[in-house]
C-alpha cells in the first residue's frame, strides 16, 4: 500500500531524537564519570589521628555481565556485572605501601532501552523533576511594598536563606535558625571591618533606603570574632557559656561551609553564575562552595530588587528553576550517603587493626555498598515495576517524569499551581497527557523533540529565522534563553525554497506571552506541530480537531490496548509510529548489511560482508510484567537481502516495523468475529437443549 502524507513538510529539518537516550546517556555518565567522582570525593580515607594509614581508592572497573536479558529473565536473576575498586594503603609509621584490587558490589547494568533487570523483572528509573540547585529570589509582601529574599539551595548541606525586613535591614538565616544580620557572614567570609563592608557595596547600595548601613547598625558583633561567636549562639541555642569561645566557633562553622559537608554541585554552580550575569564558561574548575564573590554578588541584586517597583520574583515553576534527575544522579546520590557510613567504618577498623599485617580488603567491608544498591533498585519509589500492556506503554512509561519521590513532592502538599501547564512547558512537556487520578500534573511525559543538557535543564529546538527568512539552523534553547525571544508557529507561511516568510505581520511567542510581530523581528520558528505533544497524543491523527479532555484520555487508553495476536499497522497514521517501535528496543533489527541464510521463530542467522555469520535471538512468547506475551515475528525470509537498521522480526505491537494502534477498523473485526462466535455457541447450546428434551 503507497503512503501519501498531508504534511506541509515532507522532510523535517531534524528527525526525531532516540527516545530513550536521557536514560542511556545518564548511566553511561555514571559509569564513566560518577562514580569516579564519588570516589575521588572519599579519597584519601585517614585514620582518626591522621598519623597511622591513608586509604586511597586510585581506580575501578565494571566486568561484563555473566548473562544476558534473556537468561536473566528466564533464571529470575539480576542483569549485572562486578564493580572493583582499586586500593592504595599507605602505613605512614613504617612507610610501606600495599595495593590491591577487590570486589565491591554486583552492580546492575542497564540494557539498551534503557531498563533493568533486577531478579527476572524489568525495572525503570523514572526520572525526577525537582528544584534546581543554585540560588532563587522571592518576595514578601510587607504594607504594599515588596521586599526581596534569597534561599542558596546547594546539593549538598544547609540552606542559606538572605531576606529583607521592612525596617531595611537585611538578614541571613542558616540552616532554618535564628536570622543574623548579613553583616555577620560577610566578616565571616573575609570582610574584615564595617569600612570594608560599605566600600565593597559602594556602588550597589545608592537607593532610597540604605540597606547595608541600617544592617550594620543592627548588627551587635563589630569584628570576626565576635561574628563567628554570634552564628555559633544562633546555631547551637543552648550551649554551655564555656563553650562559646572564637575557637570553637570557628572549628564548627567554617566545618559548615567545608568541601566535604557543603557542595553546590556543577549545576549548583552554572544556575548561581547565570543567575548573577557571571560567566558560565568554566563552572566545572569554578569552586563548588559558597564565596565570599557569591555572597556580595547575591546581596548585591537583593538590593537592586528592593530598588526596582517592577521587579518581579523567581517562579518557582517556572522550568527555568526546575531540572531533571535521572537514574545515574539519583544513583549517585543514594551511594554517597552510604559511602559516608562505608569511611566510618574503615576509620574504626584502623583504630582497632594490626598494622603488620593490615591490607586493603581487610579494612573494607562491602556490604553498606551492596545494600545501597539493593536498596535503591528495590524500594526507591522512583524504580517502578515497568508497565507492558504494549509496546506504545513501555515506551510512554520510559519518557515519564515524576515530582514525586525522596527530595520532591508529596500528593498531600502540591498545590494547584505545581499540577497546572506552565507557559516554559512547550516543547519540553505534554501539556495534554497526565493521570486523571492524584498525581494529575505530578506525573507528566515529555514532548517528542525534548532532550537534556549537560546540567539536566530541558530543552526544545528551533529553526533559525534571519531577516525574515526561515533557514535549516537547529537551535537548542532552554526555557530562560527562549523567554528573550520572538517565537514564530511552524504553521506559518513561507516560502518552501527561499524562506521568506509571506505574511508581514506573524503570530508568536512574544517573550513567552501570545502576540503579533513583525517577521523581521521573528527570531526562531518551531520545528513542527507535534513539538509539543508526548509520544502517544502525537499518535492521535488530526489532534488539533479534538477536544483538550478527550485527548487526554485518548492518550491514556492507548496505552491500555492489549497486543493482537496479528497487530496490523494503522491505515491513518501521524509519522510517530515507525520511530516509537524502533526506539521501545523490542523489534530486531540489523546490526550490517547481508542476506537472511536462516529464520525460524526462535532466531534469524544473517550472513555479512566476509562471510561472517551473526545470530539474533528472538523472544517466542515470553511473559510481561503485565502478564501479556511479548514476541517476536519474523518478517524476512531466507535469501532476503537486508541492509544495516532494516527491521528483522516485528515486536508483540508493531506490524512492519510500524506500532500498531488500536483503530476502528480492528475493533469492528473483533467486533464481527465476536458475535459470529456467540451465534455459534447460541445455536450449539440450543441443539444440545433440543436434544436434553428428547431424551427425557
Amino acid at each position: 500500500m503507497s503512503k501519501k502524507s498531508f504534511a506541509k513538510l515532507k522532510d523535517p529539518v531534524l528527525p526525531l531524537p532516540n527516545l530513550v537516550k536521557m536514560h542511556t546517556d545518564s548511566y553511561q555518565w555514571l559509569i564513566t564519570e560518577g562514580l569516579a567522582e564519588l570516589f575521588q570525593e572519599f579519597s584519601p580515607i585517614h585514620d582518626y589521628s591522621q598519623k597511622k594509614f591513608t586509604l586511597e581508592f586510585t581506580g575501578f572497573s565494571l566486568d561484563e555481565s555473566k548473562h544476558n536479558e534473556f537468561s536473566a529473565r528466564a533464571k529470575n536473576l539480576t542483569l549485572d556485572a562486578q564493580l572493583k575498586v582499586k586500593l592504595k594503603l599507605t602505613n605512614k609509621e613504617i612507610g610501606q605501601v600495599k595495593e590491591q584490587e577487590i570486589f565491591l558490589a554486583d552492580f546492575p547494568v542497564m540494557t539498551g532501552r534503557g531498563t533493568f533487570i533486577i531478579n527476572g523483572v524489568e525495572r525503570v528509573v523514572v526520572p525526577q523533576l525537582a528544584r534546581s540547585f543554585g540560588v532563587q529570589f522571592n518576595a514578601n509582601l510587607i504594607k504594599d511594598k515588596k521586599y526581596f529574599s534569597s534561599k542558596i539551595i546547594p546539593s549538598r548541606g544547609i540552606w542559606i536563606e538572605i531576606e529583607t525586613e521592612a525596617d531595611g535591614v537585611i538578614y541571613a538565616r542558616i540552616d532554618n535558625k535564628r536570622k543574623i544580620p548579613v553583616s555577620s557572614l560577610f566578616r565571616i567570609f573575609g570582610l574584615k571591618n564595617n569600612a570594608d563592608i560599605e566600600k565593597t557595596f559602594s556602588k550597589t547600595d545608592i537607593g532610597p533606603i540604605p540597606f547595608i548601613k541600617k544592617t550594620l547598625e543592627k548588627d551587635s558583633a563589630k569584628t570576626t570574632e565576635e561574628s563567628y561567636i554570634e552564628l555559633y549562639r544562633r546555631l547551637r541555642p543552648g550551649e554551655p557559656m564555656d563553650m562559646l569561645g572564637f575557637e570553637n566557633s570557628k572549628t564548627y562553622i567554617d566545618a559548615i561551609f567545608d568541601k566535604e559537608r557543603y557542595d553546590l554541585s556543577v549545576i549548583g554552580r552554572y544556575k548561581l553564575n547565570n543567575r548573577l550575569g557571571k560567566p558560565t564558561d568554566n563552572v566545572k574548575k569554578e569552586p563548588r562552595v559558597i564565596t565570599l564573590e557569591d555572597l556580595v554578588g547575591i546581596v548585591s541584586k537583593i538590593i537592586e530588587l528592593n530598588n526596582n517597583s517592577l521587579a518581579q520574583p523567581d517562579d518557582i515553576d517556572h522550568l527555568g528553576n526546575r531540572r531533571i534527575r535521572c537514574a545515574g544522579e539519583l544513583l549517585q546520590q543514594k551511594l554517597r550517603a552510604n559511602m559516608a557510613k562505608m569511611k566510618r567504618n574503615i576509620q574504626d577498623r584502623m583504630s582497632t587493626a594490626d598494622p603488620a599485617t593490615l591490607a586493603p580488603a581487610q579494612i573494607v567491608n562491602n556490604r553498606t555498598f551492596m545494600s545501597a544498591v539493593r536498596d535503591f533498585f528495590l524500594t526507591n519509589q522512583l524504580s517502578q515495576f515497568m508497565t507492558q500492556k504494549n509496546a506504545l506503554d513501555e515506551i510512554e512509561h520510559l519518557r515519564r517524569v515524576t515530582a514525586l519521590g525522596q527530595g520532591g513532592l508529596t500528593r498531600e502538599r502540591a498545590g494547584f499551581e505545581v499540577r497546572d501547564v506552565h507557559s516554559s512547558h512547550y516543547g519540553r512537556i505534554c501539556p495534554i497527557q497526565t493521570p486523571e487520578g492524584a498525581n494529575i500534573g505530578l506525573v507528566v511525559q515529555l514532548a517528542v523533540y525534548a532532550r537534556l543538557n549537560e546540567f539536566g535543564i530541558l530543552e526544545t529546538p528551533y529553526r533559525k529565522v534571519v531577516k525574515g527568512k526561515v533557514t535549516n539552523e537547529v537551535v537548542y534553547l532552554n526555557a530562560l534563553d527562549e523567554s528573550n525571544y520572538n517565537i514564530a508557529h511552524s504553521e506559518a507561511k513561507y516560502d518552501q525554497k527561499t524562506g521568506e516568510i509571506l505574511e508581514e505581520e506573524v503570530e508568536a511567542r512574544v517573550m513567552s506571552q501570545p502576540g503579533l510581530v513583525a517577521k523581521n523581528d521573528v527570531h526562531f520558528m518551531d520545528m513542527t506541530p507535534n513539538q509539543a505533544y508526548s509520544v502517544a497524543t502525537s499518535m492521535i491523527p488530526f489532534l488539533d480537531h479534538d477536544d483538550a479532555t478527550r485527548a487526554l484520555m485518548g492518550s491514556n487508553m492507548q496505552k491500555q490496548g492489549v497486543p493482537c495476536v496479528l497487530p496490523e499497522a494503522p491505515l491513518v497514521g501521524t509519522g510517530m509510529e515507525e520511530r516509537a517501535a524502533r526506539d521501545v528496543g523490542r523489534m530486531a533489527l540489523c546490526e550490517n548489511d547481508g542476506t537472511a541464510e536462516y529464520v525460524d521463530a526462535s532466531k534469524i542467522i544473517i550472513k555479512e560482508a566476509g562471510k561472517k555469520k551473526r545470530e539474533y535471538n528472538l523472544a517466542t512468547f515470553l511473559r510481561s510484567n503485565n502478564l501479556t506475551a511479548t514476541h517476536h515475528r519474523p518478517i524476512v525470509n531466507v535469501g532476503d537481502k537486508v541492509k544495516k537498521g532494516d527491521v528483522l522480526a516485528d515486536n508483540y505491537s508493531s506490524d512492519g516495523g510500524r506500532i500498531r494502534q488500536i483503530h476502528f477498523r480492528a475493533l469492528g473485526r473483533i467486533f464481527h468475529k465476536c458475535q459470529r462466535h456467540q451465534a455459534r455457541a447460541g445455536n450449539h447450546h440450543l441443539r444440545y437443549s433440543q436434544y436434553r428434551r428428547r431424551k427425557a
